[in-house]
Parts: C-alpha cells; sequence; structure tokens
C-alpha cells in the first residue's frame, strides 16, 4: 500500500448549582511523568489507570506495559478558542504559554472495517519528522478511560507487526488476509498546555482543523483533557470552570468515531447500554460505582446522535439513559438519606422531560401512522396527517435541541461527572449509614429487588380487571424493576433462574409499554385532525384501528402477566 507524502487523500474516498464539595472531594494525587516513545515501542511511564490492553501478548520489544488514556473533549465554537485558552483556571495554572503543533494523521482500517466494527482504531500521525503509531479502544466501562498503545514508524505508513501484539487474536487472521486502506485524514493545529492543580496535572490541548475523507470534510474545534498524573476527578474540574467561562459540551467521541461516520456518510450510531458486571462478593460501595459510570457512559455515547437528529434512535436512547441514571439515583436512597440526589435527579428529570416529545413524534411517524396507513389504503387524508404531524415533530426536535444546547445541560453532566469519579455519596451518606458501603452488595439487593417485586404483584393484583390508569400503575413498577434488575441481578448471574426472571419481566415490560404507546397515540391525536376534513378521516382511521388492536394487546399483556408471576426470583434462597 502506498501513502502519499504529506497530506494523503484516503481511498473510498436553570444551571446547576455546582456539586457540594465536589472540589473537596478528590482522590489522593498519583505521582507519573509523560509516556517516552522509543523506536518500536512506548515506555510507559504513567500512573496505572486501570486500562485494559486488547487479548495477546505484550510485545517482546515493550519496555513496560501498554499505557491507557483517561481523556474527555469539550467540543466549542471555533471563534471561541482564543477565549478559552486564556480562561482563568488555565492563566492561573498552565506551566508555560505551551507549545503550538501541526498534526496530520491517517486513519487505517480493512475495506470490511475490521478494526472499526471491534471497537479499535489504528492511526499514524506525523508532527515535525516524526511519525507514531497508536491503536486505541473504545470507552468499554468508563466514561474516561480507553486503552491506547503508541509505537514510532518511518513513515504514515502503518506498521501491522507493531499493531498485533494490541488486537484480540480472533481479529488477526482478518488482518493477515485483509489490506490496510487509508480511510481518512485528520489535520490539525494543536496548541498543547500543561495545567497543575493539586488534585493533578492535566494536559490541555486546544484543536482545531478538519476530518477528510474523499470530497467530504468535517471541522474540528474542541478542547482535550487528558489527565497526565493524579486523581481523573481533575479533568471534571476544569471542565467545570471552563464551561462556567463558555458554552461547551462535553463529549467521548474520538476523531476517529467521526471520521468513519464521515466516510460512510452516516449520523451518529446510538447504542443500548452495555451489560453490567459484578462480582458477588463486591461491596455497596463499588457496586454503585460501576452501575453509575455505566448509565453515565451510556448518556455521553447517546448524546452526539440525539444532537445531529438524523437517527431517532439518538433521542430514544438518551431519554433510556436518563431513565436508567434516575432509577440508579432512586436505587441509591435505600442505602440512606444523600444530600445531592434530589439535585442530580431534578436536572436529569428537566432534560427527559424536554426530550420526550421528540420520541412520541418519533415513533407516532416512523411505526404507528405508516402502518395503518398501509393496512388502509381506501381512507383518504394520511398524507395530510404526515404534514401535519412532521411540523410536530419538527418542533418537538427544536425543544429537544435547545435543552441540549443549554449551558445548564453541560454543567449538569460535568458535575454528574466529577460526582461519580470523587464517589461524592460517600460524603453524602450519613455517619450511621455509612457502613453500609462497606457491606456486600448481593444483601442490598435481595431486599430492594424483594421489595419492588412485592409492589408490581400487589398492583398487577386481580390483572384483568384493572382500569387503564392502573395498568399504567402496573407499567411504571414493572419499569423500576426492571432498571432494578438490570442493575442487580449480575449478581445472581451463576443462577439459571436470573435469565429466564429478566426474559420473563422484559417481555412483561414490552407488553406494557405497547398498551401505554396507544394512550400517547390517542393523546398526539387530539387536534391534529382539526386541521382539515381529510386529516381528521385518518386520525379516527387510526384510532379506530388502535382500538380495535388493544383488545388483542390485552390478552397478549395478561398471557405476559402470567408467565412473569410464575417466574422464580432468583435472589431468593431457593433460587
Amino acid at each position: 500500500m502506498s501513502v502519499p507524502d504529506g497530506n494523503p487523500v484516503p481511498k473510498d474516498g436553570k444551571r446547576t448549582q455546582v456539586i457540594a464539595g465536589f472540589l473537596r472531594q478528590r482522590d489522593a494525587a498519583e505521582s507519573g511523568a509523560e509516556p517516552a516513545i522509543v523506536e518500536g515501542a512506548v515506555i510507559d511511564q504513567t500512573p496505572s489507570q486501570d486500562a485494559t490492553p486488547a487479548p495477546g501478548p505484550t510485545p517482546s520489544n515493550a519496555a513496560a506495559r501498554p499505557a491507557g488514556e483517561i481523556e474527555l473533549k469539550l467540543l466549542i465554537d471555533a471563534d471561541r478558542m482564543a477565549h478559552f485558552s486564556a480562561a482563568p483556571v488555565i492563566a492561573a495554572n498552565a506551566r508555560n504559554k505551551g507549545t503550538k503543533k501541526r498534526l496530520k494523521s491517517v486513519y487505517y482500517d480493512t475495506p470490511e472495517r475490521t478494526l472499526r466494527r471491534a471497537g479499535l482504531s489504528l492511526r499514524v500521525r506525523q508532527s515535525g519528522t516524526r511519525f507514531v503509531q497508536t491503536v486505541k479502544t473504545d470507552a468499554a466501562d468508563d466514561p474516561l478511560r480507553r486503552g491506547e498503545w503508541e509505537a514510532s514508524v518511518p513513515s504514515l505508513a502503518p506498521d501491522l507487526a507493531l499493531a498485533l501484539p494490541f488486537i484480540p487474536e480472533k481479529l488477526r487472521s482478518h488482518l493477515g488476509a485483509q489490506p490496510l486502506e487509508a480511510v481518512f485524514t485528520a489535520d490539525i493545529h494543536r496548541h498543547t498546555r500543561i495545567v497543575d492543580l493539586p488534585s493533578g496535572t492535566v494536559e490541555i490541548a486546544f484543536d482545531q482543523g478538519e476530518l477528510t475523507a474523499g470530497e467530504r470534510s468535517l471541522p474540528v474545534s474542541e478542547i482535550e483533557l487528558e489527565l497526565k498524573s493524579g486523581s481523573a476527578s481533575t479533568i471534571y474540574e476544569i471542565a467545570l470552570r471552563l464551561a462556567e467561562h463558555g458554552a461547551v459540551k462535553p463529549s467521548i467521541r474520538s476523531k476517529s468515531a467521526r471520521g468513519f461516520e464521515l466516510t460512510a456518510n452516516k449520523a451518529p450510531s446510538a447504542r443500548r447500554p452495555g451489560k453490567i458486571r459484578l462480582d458477588p462478593s463486591v461491596t455497596l460501595d463499588e457496586a454503585f460505582a460501576t452501575i453509575l459510570r455505566s448509565c453515565f457512559l451510556h448518556l455521553l455515547q447517546s448524546l452526539p446522535a440525539a444532537e445531529d437528529g438524523r437517527n431517532p434512535e439518538g433521542v430514544h436512547q438518551l431519554r433510556v439513559s436518563l431513565r436508567r441514571l434516575r432509577s440508579a439515583l432512586d436505587l441509591m436512597r435505600s442505602a440512606g438519606a444523600l444530600s445531592n440526589l434530589d439535585s442530580l435527579r431534578s436536572e436529569a428529570r428537566w432534560l427527559a422531560q424536554d426530550l420526550s416529545a421528540a420520541r412520541d413524534w418519533d415513533v407516532f411517524q416512523l411505526d404507528t401512522l405508516p402502518t395503518i396507513a398501509r393496512a388502509c389504503p381506501s381512507v383518504a387524508g394520511f398524507d395530510a396527517l404526515e404534514r401535519v404531524a412532521a411540523q410536530r415533530q419538527s418542533e418537538a426536535y427544536r425543544k429537544a435541541h435547545l435543552a441540549l444546547d443549554d449551558r445548564r445541560c453541560a454543567v449538569f453532566l460535568i458535575s454528574l461527572g466529577g460526582w461519580i469519579e470523587t464517589r461524592g455519596w460517600r460524603n453524602d451518606v450519613a455517619p450511621e449509614d455509612l457502613g453500609r458501603l462497606a457491606e456486600p452488595a448481593v444483601n442490598f439487593a435481595r431486599r430492594v429487588l424483594s421489595e419492588q417485586h412485592a409492589k408490581v404483584l400487589k398492583r398487577g393484583r386481580r390483572f384483568r380487571s384493572l382500569t387503564v390508569d392502573e395498568v399504567h400503575r402496573v407499567r411504571l413498577a414493572a419499569k423500576r424493576l426492571r432498571y432494578l434488575g438490570e442493575f442487580l441481578l449480575p449478581l445472581f448471574a451463576d443462577r439459571k433462574s436470573a435469565r429466564k426472571f429478566a426474559r420473563r419481566l422484559a417481555g412483561l415490560q414490552e407488553e406494557l409499554g405497547a398498551f401505554n404507546d396507544m394512550a400517547v397515540t390517542a393523546s398526539l391525536l387530539d387536534g391534529l385532525g382539526s386541521e382539515d376534513r381529510d386529516s381528521a378521516v385518518a386520525a379516527a382511521a387510526i384510532a379506530g384501528w388502535q382500538a380495535r388492536a388493544s383488545i388483542g394487546a390485552q390478552r397478549s399483556l395478561q398471557d405476559s402477566w402470567r408467565d412473569f408471576t410464575a417466574a422464580r426470583v432468583p435472589w431468593s434462597s431457593q433460587g
């Protein structure tokens, strides 16, 4: 494979109150230094940052363990870059005026995007006469932490042999059988400064430039905060001060992810939350940290697609992430009174409320309306109804984007991340409740799961005769149980009953959700058909269709309820 000199052209072609005590709740600072790159390997002189390497042996010429990075990006307007570089937190704490470089990078993958699909990226970056090859992993279970392994190479062409030890073994044969190709390039002007705070040292990179893939390009304007030593809470401390200085958007989306989406001309993807893994012996404190990191990671991963707006799954997953977060915060109440939970939960609720209408109209426009329109070809007015609904959908998205662009949103996210990183709940818990955090999480899980399960059963008593409002109350209780199960059932993963119970609970929740969607549709239809006679006829047809469909839905719902109530609970002594 040939790589052109210079700049290669790729082929194919209400603001929240700052969390009380946040700046005082820091982990003990760790010692360390920047990594030194040598020919063919990286000598990692940084402190351990819980980076987990990809499966495979450590290269024989590596002088130390592979490095990881702890990093957060802040997206900003390009014309505000100088404004932020003069922010008080930087001006008062930076070692010097920093250094400026031009970084030219080429990102590589196979034609089938083998590395990308595996959550890996391979890049060669040129800075002056120096060429550095880097393998990175996507964030796995922590928003800030990614695996990163570097090696010096003689040119912009990649050296696959140096990258293979950090790539899962099952992928190596695919890479050997397919040639690597240059996918896209990055041309970035970077101003780097080192900021020292009592809690740690952070390298702040002010990046401006663009990504290029064939005829398409995408501007880059961001601030990268990378921990060099000390506590990761330092990143959130600086980010919070910058958010108070001007408009920023917290992000963990890499240039690699943006470049591959640009190449494919696709909207940002929206992922479902990853599975939580908890060892049965874990303490309640550690379980809380794991659960909250999972919720925060899912939230940050959902933001790009929601902000972009082209992929309806973005707003949906962002709403799911906020519901998960609120459920996790509610769960923590069971361990004792926590002074900051209400503030965090209130901000999550505010943001979710401004997203709900967009999701409701997405479901109506993409599922409900076209499905019924196809089934009723003789009914006129669906086109007129669709136009009115599209206008309401657009208005709902404008409201959602205003909320996401609000500085209140950025401060909420950064404050939340800092609270999780410092485990701020430790200072919030009353002294008489503090000992609970050191107890086994499994005991806590048995109690809260049992209590919520009993609440669902109580609300669903005489299920066949429940009113619509009563079914709605069952749905809310079952939804809470499902989130609690998602968080805590991993503690009972060795029991077969855990998987069966989770499946039946998910089935019940799906049926209850479908039943609720009909009620939401009815509320959306109010007023939609008043524009003209044709749209009124179509709206009436949808209402009639769903009224008939609800009869069959009730039977299916009752079957799911029966299956759920018959399932053995995995947290019992007989589970």
